[in-house]
């Protein structure tokens, strides 16, 4: 599922007041810090995750893989700090708008 410009907006708009949950550091992207997104995704269905300045991420390849590795859609990335969105299978708390 990939997100339109339109879901994305809205998305943007509810990450505006959000907090980053996850931090990438030195360490980069590695198994702690996926299952650490994942455990916040599966809580939340909207993170931020935050790229520290010592990460030596760029943060469209950072999002593209951390969005990859958990099977999550990227809703923004706007300089170091990357909006990931996953509904919850289940139970749904995010509302997008419709496809059309």
């Amino acid at each position: 599922m990939s997100l339109t410009g339109k879901q994305r907006r809205h998305l943007r708009g509810l990450a505006h007041a959000l907090r980053p949950v996850v931090q990438v550091g030195k360490g980069g992207i590695d198994t702690g810090l996926v299952a650490a997104v994942e455990r916040a995704l599966a809580d939340h269905e909207l993170v931020k995750v935050r790229l520290g300045e010592g990460a030596g991420l760029d943060g469209h390849e950072a999002a593209d893989t951390l969005a990859r590795e958990t099977k999550s859609e990227v809703a923004q990335v706007l300089g170091n700090t990357i909006m990931l969105y996953r509904a919850d299978p289940d139970d749904p708390k995010i509302e997008l708008p419709s496809r059309d």
